[in-house]
């Protein structure tokens, strides 16, 4: 008679791990993109000039709303 050991608990707890790891993962590179994004617009627009802001319609002190809604759809 052989003695066998049944891990399947113990597989049970390793692959809710990798979901929650795996989980986190996705949410902090979807966090970085959004943050790339807005990092990027809000550059952009800040080193135009204050007439080809104009010319676009958009006062300077938006800037950051602007970015805002751009990256994170606010």
């Amino acid at each position: 008679m052989a003695i066998t050991r049944s891990n399947v608990g113990l597989d049970v707890v390793f692959d809710a791990g990798r979901t929650f790891f795996h989980q986190k993962l996705d949410h902090f590179r979807k966090a970085q993109a959004k943050r790339r994004v807005y990092r990027t617009t809000f550059h952009e627009l800040s080193v135009l000039s204050d007439r080809e802001l104009g010319d676009l319609g958009i006062p300077r002190s938006n800037i950051k709303r602007l970015a805002m809604e751009a990256a994170y759809g606010l």
